[in-house]
Order: structure tokens, then sequence, then C-alpha cells
């Protein structure tokens, strides 16, 4: 599974609301938009895709806990967890290595210059379980 990652910001400003972060511009928008189709594609393409999906911005989440045994709902967004998951692809692949390689690509995503420093972006890469790489 490949999980990508962002904040409220990231969504805000994908949906040109500028605030912490510079709005982007809908040219943008479309562009990175068009590199994520066309990305998925490749993989549809060559066999390994099995399923993707965008999650909803992070206002919209709910956090169930307990408090003293009793479960305690939470609406977010959490001023604790900047970066929440907002999206994951599961691709079918050879190996661990060939799904880093397939990650590694979305490092092309096209973004504004001023949407921040390159050390800010990235997407974990782990088996599912029963898939890839043995358990431990």
């Amino acid at each position: 599974m490949i999980m990508l990652y962002g904040s409220q910001q990231d969504y805000d400003a994908l949906a040109g609301r500028p605030g912490e972060r510079p709005a982007w511009p809908a040219e943008d928008v479309a562009a990175m938009h068009a590199f994520m189709e066309a990305w998925n594609n490749e993989l549809v393409d060559s066999g390994e895709f099995v399923d993707a999906r965008g999650l909803a911005a992070p206002v919209h989440t709910r956090r169930v806990g307990l408090r003293a045994g009793v479960p305690v709902v939470t609406d977010g967004p959490y001023a604790e967890t900047e970066e929440v998951l907002a999206g994951y692809t599961i691709v079918e692949c050879e190996s661990f290595d060939r799904a880093t390689e397939i990650a590694a690509r979305l490092a092309k995503t096209p973004r504004p210059e001023n949407a921040g420093p390159d050390h800010e972006w990235y997407v974990d890469v782990r088996p599912l379980d029963g898939r890839g790489e043995p358990q431990e």
C-alpha cells in the first residue's frame, strides 16, 4: 500500500482557500490531477494496480477514543496531528522494491513553486498483511 499524506492546510490550498499555505492556482491543481491520473493509468496498464482512494479533508474526521472506559468522539482536524492519511494506492507487484520504485515516481507530482520545500513531501510504502515481504 502506498500511503499519501496531507494536512488540512494542504486540502485548503488545493481547494483555492489561502491560509497557512498559499492557494494553488487552478492550472496547478489540474496539472497535479493529470499527473496522478497518468500515474494510475500506467499502473492499470502494467497490471499492478489493485485499488486507490482519496480521503475527505481532515476537517470531516471523527476520532473515537476512550476516557475512563467511556467512548468519546472528537471532531477533526486535530492540532496534535498535522499530517494525516490523504489517500492510498494498492499495488500488486513483484517485490517491495518495485512498490518503492512506483511510489518514488510520485516525487515528480507537479506543484506550485510556493507550495513549500521538497522535504515536506513524503509517502509511505507498507506491505499489506500476508503480502510482500515476510512479516516480523
